[in-house]
Order: C-alpha cells, then sequence, then structure tokens
C-alpha cells in the first residue's frame, strides 16, 4: 500500500541534513520537474516585492522570502518531521519507534508544491509554497505536476493507493486509473444518519489513521483488505460516493 498525504503549511525550522539533493528523494523521475519548481522559487525571491505578492504573504510572513531563497543550501529533515499542523501533529512521527518510522519511509508521501511526492523520510528543506501558486517563468503547478506525477505513479504500480489529500493536491498527480486506488473523505454522522464532510477534524483523523498504521504495520494490499483492517482496528469506514471510502471521525 502507498499512502499520499497533504502537505502542511507550517513547516519546523532548521535542520541536520545536507542541502537538497533533488535526485535522491523518492520517484526519480520526477527530478526535471523538481529542479524546475526550485529554480522558479529561488529566483522569485530575489524580488521580495514580486515574491510576497505571488506567494500571497502578509507583513508578519515576509521572512519566508528568505527561507525560499535559501532552498538551495539550507539544512534538511525527514519530510515527516518537517511538517507541523493538526495533521501531521496527530501523527506524530517523532515520537514513533524506530520500525514505525522505517514503515512510514516505505508507505507514505506527502506531496508537497516545490517536489511533488516525497517519501516520509526523504530529507527537504523548509520552504513556502502552496498548491495554487503560479510561479513566474513556469506554466500552473498543475501542469507542471499532474502529468508527471500520475506518469510516476503508474510505473512504480502500487498494489493499492490510499489517497488522504486535499483535492487540490490531488489534481496535483491525479492517481492513475490502472492503479488501485481509495480517495478518503473524512465525515460525521449527525441527526438521522445525515453525513457531512468535515474540515478541521478531517485532517486530525488522516493524521490519526496514518499513526495507527504505522503503529500496527498491517499488510494491506487492496482497498478490501484496508477496510477489513480499519474494522478489526475500531474504525469505521464504508463506502462512499464515486467509489471513494469515507472515514468516520
Amino acid at each position: 500500500m502507498l499512502i499520499l498525504l497533504p502537505p502542511s503549511e507550517t513547516k519546523r525550522a532548521g535542520g541536520r541534513g545536507r542541502p537538497l539533493d533533488a535526485a535522491s528523494l523518492s520517484s526519480s523521475s520526477l527530478t526535471p520537474q523538481r529542479e524546475a519548481v526550485v529554480d522558479a522559487l529561488v529566483a522569485l525571491s530575489a524580488d521580495p516585492d514580486a515574491a510576497a505578492r505571488v506567494l500571497k504573504l502578509g507583513a508578519t510572513q515576509l521572512g519566508e522570502i528568505a527561507v525560499n531563497a535559501a532552498l538551495r543550501y539550507s539544512p534538511t529533515m525527514p519530510a515527516i518531521d518537517r511538517y507541523t499542523g493538526v495533521l501531521f501533529d496527530a501523527l506524530d512521527g517523532a515520537s514513533l519507534p524506530t520500525p514505525s518510522r522505517r514503515w512510514l519511509g516505505a508507505h507514505v508521501r506527502v506531496h508537497s508544491a516545490p517536489f511533488g511526492p516525497v517519501g516520509a523520510l526523504d530529507a527537504i528543506p523548509a520552504y513556502r509554497l502552496g498548491a495554487s501558486a503560479s510561479l513566474p517563468g513556469l506554466p500552473g503547478l498543475r501542469r507542471v505536476w499532474a502529468d508527471a506525477v500520475t506518469a510516476a505513479l503508474a510505473q512504480e504500480a502500487p498494489a493499492f493507493v490510499l489517497d488522504l489529500r486535499s483535492e487540490a493536491y490531488a489534481a496535483l498527480g491525479p492517481v492513475p486509473s490502472t492503479v488501485p486506488s481509495a480517495y478518503v473523505r473524512v465525515v460525521s454522522e449527525g441527526e438521522g444518519g445525515a453525513v457531512r464532510a468535515l474540515n478541521h477534524f478531517n485532517k486530525h483523523a488522516k493524521g490519526a489513521l496514518v499513526r495507527r498504521l504505522a503503529e500496527e504495520r498491517p499488510r494491506v494490499g487492496s482497498r478490501g483488505a484496508f477496510v477489513r483492517w480499519a474494522g478489526r482496528a475500531g474504525l469505521r469506514v464504508r463506502d462512499g460516493d464515486s467509489g471513494e471510502l469515507e472515514l468516520f471521525a
């Protein structure tokens, strides 16, 4: 099973690893796209006014421009430790034992805007770039990433993809039709059985789900196997619209 996660806007600063090596990241076929986006982001940072406008930065966020300018030589850390926020706080990868972290490294990708999907243990620097940004000199990020990511997933051909990304990041790399997959939507059930999608708890539930998977490290090679594991784990998962899976929080 391969799990696709969205990134977070908030990130941990610093790191101890060597600077970014795009060719060493998971899915090495995406190296040209990674290099192009990083080059464009670094170039944009040379013009603080343009960078603030393109990245939609407020007065208290202007320090992010210097972070982007340093992308090529700043220290790195594993992606699962770089991101903070609701989802990654619930996952809390730093507190997991070594076998669970290795499982994350083998089974989890975080879909970033500048690097595409990176392995949970891939070393990445801090950065500021969202899925909707349009960098000067490049087409929209959807055009940069979508076909390349889909092709990379088709080439790797995982037995099953559990897609926990937001819709914005799923659009940056649709799972190919040749790969069995399920998009997960977090929902709650109200009076009369009415189901509604969640926002804040959506992120927490996804982080807690991935943590539970990393702790138990089940062998999941299909949609049915995941649903069966979820039932044994006390999680409520059922078929939703358009082939989606609904995870009840």
